[in-house]
């Protein structure tokens, strides 16, 4: 079968779903490739590129759409290209079915298949070919530098010469894949970034890439991630109000603000509504990555930059994977090729849409005639965190009651201990000579020492201090030395083996010691 990539025909859109190395990548499950010529140029990949890949360039649309048995997009077909689609010809793209009923229902009417990369299953198996993180990986990312290019200001604090200069605040309003990579982005240029999400499973995450999750007082049963395929489910209209309440509270502070906040199948919910705008300083930003959705912000306009009557920047960029054209395309085409891979078991370049298995199953929106959107709900739970209990702060008195209990716990294992080593020494020595009850009472002494001070010493420190707890092998080599002088052939062979073992382990520890402190040293 062959595989086509026909040059995407959306105002500027500048991925390709097919490179160079995914091309090399679907000949080895057995398919021919073709691309259109210039379908790559504005991703810097050249028709030459894609014919030492062993891929065919053919001139025009009409041709790769006509030659293709498997049409792969980017973007779904725009009108004109569903003209072109014919019976049993596969189109794969993002697709966004519940926005595109009517063109889902024609196509299928035509008897074409139709699966949609929108539409990958948010389970761990179909990580390799989830289009929608790859895509918003990228656009969190190219958010924080288009705000950066539209702010005016350093990211990061800085005290100089001329005086001193404060970090940005940066709140980025959803923590899913694109909001996460907001906040890698915006902490690594040293902004002070703040972070909000209703999936409290996610304050974890957040806290980890060294931003602050801002909590809400409010108490409500928020849906697992787990059973909403990864995304925030609706809020009740409380919450919501709550959470506009805090985000007011916030934005005379915050200088940049990044709304990331999308539900499949609805419009993006207003989150960062006109009078929050007017409150922020005049020069800060406000990027909305769902614009394209409707916008989370009120002032949002679909693919422009608007300005507030106070200054205020907002930015509804719909083409932020576009703006990074070769690392998107690069991404997006892997995530295709992975999907062919599952779509051909037997690598014998033949398409099988298994209406069985989870991933191929979610992604199909069209089949043999039929519209099969949507899927059913995976077998597989959805990737997200196990919700964990908030730990309570214990009061003083609590934590006071708790060190006198262990206290006392110790004390009383100390107490039995010395008492048992008592009661076994006094029965030794009234059936031991006493030559024997010398030696005996300095290993007893020894070993006693040396578990208190092994003990004591956490075993994560065990490594860093060698050198400290050589002391251990102290305590044996003065208790050799002790012994050394004895009259015992025996016991003096024992008392020189255990002076050079542990000289060993004591000089050994110091030079070890010395490499580990050596690789902390700067050159």
């Amino acid at each position: 079968m062959i595989i086509g990539a026909p040059k995407e025909i959306a105002p500027g859109e500048a991925r390709v779903a097919l490179t160079p190395a995914s091309a090399t990548q679907l000949q080895k499950l057995g398919y021919e490739c073709i691309v259109q010529s210039g379908a790559g140029e504005a991703a810097r990949f050249s028709d030459a590129d894609y014919e030492a890949a062993g891929v065919k360039v053919v001139k025009t649309a009409a041709t790769l759409w006509k030659t293709a048995d498997i049409v792969v997009k980017v973007r779904g077909p725009e009108a004109k290209e569903v003209k072109s689609i014919r019976e049993g010809q596969t189109v794969i793209s993002m697709f966004w079915p519940a926005q595109n009923g009517d063109m889902l229902k024609e196509l299928a009417d035509k008897g074409a298949n139709v699966i949609a990369m929108d539409m990958v299953p948010r389970i761990s198996r179909a990580q390799k070919m989830d289009a929608l993180s790859s895509m918003a990986n990228i656009a969190g990312y190219r958010a924080v530098i288009e705000a950066g290019n539209n702010f005016g200001r350093f990211f990061t604090g800085q005290i100089t010469a001329a005086g001193k200069v404060p970090p940005a605040k940066v709140l980025v309003v959803g923590a899913g894949v694109a909001g996460l990579a907001a906040i890698g982005t915006a902490t690594s240029l040293g902004a002070i970034t703040y972070a909000f999400d209703v999936r409290p499973e996610v304050a974890e995450q957040i806290e980890s890439m060294g931003a602050e999750f801002v909590f809400l007082d409010f108490d409500e049963e928020q849906t697992d991630g787990a059973e909403t395929g990864g995304y925030a489910a609706p809020s009740s209209p409380e919450f919501r109000e709550k959470q506009l309440e805090k985000f007011r509270e916030l934005a005379p502070e915050i200088d940049i603000v990044i709304t990331t906040a999308l539900i499949p199948g609805r419009d993006a919910p207003k989150l960062w509504l006109e009078d929050m705008v007017a409150a922020m300083k005049p020069g800060s930003v406000v990027v909305d990555l769902a614009a394209e959705k409707g916008g989370n912000c009120d002032l949002t306009v679909e693919g422009e930059i608007v300005e507030s009557a106070n200054g205020v920047k907002v930015i509804g960029y719909t083409d932020f994977p576009s703006r990074m054209a070769t690392q998107s395309s690069t991404l997006y085409a892997t995530n295709i090729r992975h999907m062919m891979d599952d779509l051909t078991p037997e690598k014998d370049g033949q398409i099988n849409i298994n209406m069985e298995d989870d991933v191929i199953r979610g992604a199909t929106a069209a089949h043999a005639g039929a519209v099969t959107f949507p899927p059913p709900p995976p077998k597989t739970k959805a990737i997200a965190a196990v919700k964990k209990e908030k730990v309570k702060e214990k009061t003083p008195e609590e934590k006071r009651a708790e060190e006198q209990a262990a206290f006392k716990a110790q004390t009383k294992n100390q107490v039995t201990l010395l008492g048992a080593m008592a009661a076994v020494t006094l029965l030794m020595g009234m059936i031991t000579p006493p030559s024997f009850m010398q030696h005996f009472i300095v290993f007893v002494l020894s070993v006693f020492i040396g578990f208190q001070v092994i003990w004591n010493v956490s075993h994560s420190l065990h490594t860093p201090l060698m050198a400290i707890t050589n002391a251990i092998s102290s305590i044996i080599i003065l208790g050799a030395l002790m012994q050394i002088g004895s009259g015992s052939g025996l016991v003096i062979f024992l008392a020189a083996a255990a002076v050079f073992m542990t000289g060993i382990n004591i000089f050994g520890g110091f030079l070890v010691t010395r490499r580990m402190l050596a690789m902390f040293q700067k050159s």
